[in-house]
Formats: C-alpha cells, sequence, structure tokens
C-alpha cells in the first residue's frame, strides 16, 4: 500500500510539472523534457494514443489539444531543433515586435544546421554561430537578441523592410547601438555588414521626436535623399514638427489621434495662415500620404528646398 502510495504521488507530481512545463512553454514539450519529468516512453506512447499528447513535431507534442498559438508553433519549432537552438530571423524579429507577422514557416538558428537535422514541415532552418552575448528569451522563447536579428533580418529581407525593423525597435526603446556594433565585428564578412553599417551611420543624426508618424517622416526624408529637416522646433512662438530654416519650410503631421476633434483643426489652420503670412510655407502630410503617395510627396519638397535655395541665390 505504501508503495501504491507513493507511485501515485510522485505520478501527481509528475503531472504537477507536466502542466507546469507546458504553461510556460505555450502548450507544447518536447519527447527530452517528457523524460526528464520521469515520464517512460510507453507512458509517452499511452499519451498519445488518447490524444493527450499530440504530435507538432516528430519529438515535440501539444500538451491536451492541438490548438496552437503563433507562439505555440515557434516554441515547438524552437524544441524540434534541439539543445541550443533560437528562434532567429523573420520569427525573431514577430516575436520582439519589430517586424509584423512573418510567414508562416518558422525561422530556427540550430548549432548543427540543416546538416545535422532531418527537414521538418514548417521549420526554415539557419546555421550560423551563435555567441552568448547574441541569446535571449523573449515570452519563454529562446531567441536572438533584437541587436542579432536586426543583422540577421539584413540578410533576408528587402532594405524598407528592415529599415522599419530597426525603427520600430528604436520606437520600443530595443534599439542598443554598442551592441549592434559588437554583431558587427562578430560578423565579418556577412553580407548584412553593408546595410547595417548603412543603418547605424544614419543613426549618428537622431532627431527628436514626439510620435511615431514623424518617426516615419525622419526616415522618409533619408530614403528620399532630402536633407534633415529640424524637428519639434520653434518658429514665431510656434512649435512646428519639422523645418527646413534656410526654405522657410514646415512641415506639420497630422495623424487623426491628435488632430480628430474640430477645435484642434481650427487651431492647426489659425497657426498655418500666422506662419504664410510671415513668408513660411507650410505643408501638410498624413500617413495616407506619407506611404500611398510618397513619390509625389518628395517631388514636392524637392522642387520647394531648390526654389528657397535658387531664390536665395538670385537676390
Amino acid at each position: 500500500m505504501a508503495g501504491q502510495t507513493q507511485t501515485r504521488r510522485t505520478g501527481r507530481e509528475r503531472e504537477r510539472a507536466l502542466a507546469k512545463l507546458a504553461t510556460q512553454q505555450h502548450g507544447v514539450v518536447a519527447r527530452a523534457q517528457l523524460l526528464a519529468l520521469g515520464f517512460k516512453p510507453d507512458a509517452i506512447e499511452g499519451r498519445l494514443d488518447l490524444h493527450r499528447l499530440i504530435h507538432v513535431h516528430r519529438t515535440v507534442y501539444a500538451v491536451g489539444h492541438g490548438h496552437l498559438t503563433r507562439r505555440s508553433r515557434m516554441t515547438a519549432a524552437v524544441l524540434a531543433c534541439g539543445d541550443g537552438a533560437l528562434l532567429s530571423h523573420r520569427s525573431a524579429a514577430e516575436l520582439w515586435g519589430i517586424g509584423g507577422h512573418a510567414a508562416s514557416a518558422v525561422d530556427v538558428n540550430a548549432p548543427r544546421g540543416r546538416q545535422g537535422l532531418p527537414r521538418r514541415t514548417g521549420i526554415r532552418l539557419h546555421r550560423s554561430k551563435i555567441d552568448a552575448e547574441d541569446r535571449a528569451n523573449q515570452a519563454g522563447i529562446p531567441a536572438t537578441t533584437v541587436a542579432r536579428t536586426l543583422f540577421d533580418l539584413a540578410e533576408v529581407v528587402e532594405r524598407m523592410r528592415l529599415e522599419r525593423a530597426w525603427e520600430e525597435a528604436d520606437r520600443l526603446g530595443l534599439l542598443q547601438i554598442g551592441a549592434v556594433e559588437r554583431v558587427c565585428e562578430r560578423g565579418r564578412g556577412r553580407h548584412a555588414l553593408r546595410p547595417i553599417r548603412r543603418l547605424l551611420e544614419d543613426s549618428r543624426y537622431v532627431p527628436v521626436t514626439r510620435s511615431p508618424l514623424e518617426d516615419r517622416f525622419v526616415a522618409f526624408c533619408r530614403e528620399h535623399r532630402l536633407p534633415p529637416p529640424a524637428t519639434n522646433t520653434s518658429v514665431l512662438d510656434f512649435e512646428v514638427d519639422a523645418l527646413w530654416a534656410d526654405a522657410r519650410l514646415i512641415v506639420e503631421l497630422d495623424g487623426f489621434t491628435y488632430h480628430h476633434h474640430r477645435a484642434a483643426f481650427e487651431h492647426d489652420r489659425a497657426r498655418d495662415a500666422a506662419l504664410q503670412a510671415t513668408g513660411y510655407k507650410v505643408i501638410r502630410l498624413t500617413h495616407r500620404r506619407l506611404d500611398g503617395d510618397s513619390h509625389a510627396v518628395a517631388a514636392q519638397l524637392r522642387r520647394l528646398l531648390r526654389g528657397a535655395v535658387a531664390s536665395s541665390g538670385s537676390g
């Protein structure tokens, strides 16, 4: 009887440990972890037969049900690739909140790479050396750091998407320039060096902005090779979003959050009239115009800036 009681207690302890582990890992566990908790191979097979464990990958299971979240699939992919594997590239960018929703396949950097692991459905394997400083844990999932994620991302996405990931990391307070520079030092010979170093160089000029739309406009100026404006500066006791002082050109950035009521609308127009009366040109831009009509907007600003220079020269 005592032996049976001890067996039941041990079983309960295993169940509690499994429930805790599954909760920490977004509902999935690896076979090696089950064995480490004390589950015998035949007990694992029995759970599979009863659908208390459900295959996600060959040695990774969902616990209790097969409804997996995106983070469940990320965790399962990392577990399937063994010790030392990390979520990386597009998937790590998605996890950190700097890359939007990635493709359905999950990017994993695995120490043994393609040579040491069988092909797994839904996993995109990468093989590159990972320094201890490049390792992090985000939301319970082993992943590359933001700095290493941006570096890896530079080799698999187009320039615009990389720049937006960089800007979003900066906006969220996740961008550490020193960490990115150290990743570059360890990544000699990698294709990522050129685009990442260009972004590092651009970061030497860091304007102070107060909204994502203002951040987007600063990036827009870089993308279209416009001279950098002063931001959040004062003109005639008015604070303006962006200013080219020599050209007497002001850009005001209208986000719905800040300008959705009538009083604000009227105040802005009265301010524009006061500035224009003293010789300033005032252009108002929205997210929609910046993203949907970007080339026309850039051409208009370029004409105004060139016209101001020509007028100054003739004077």
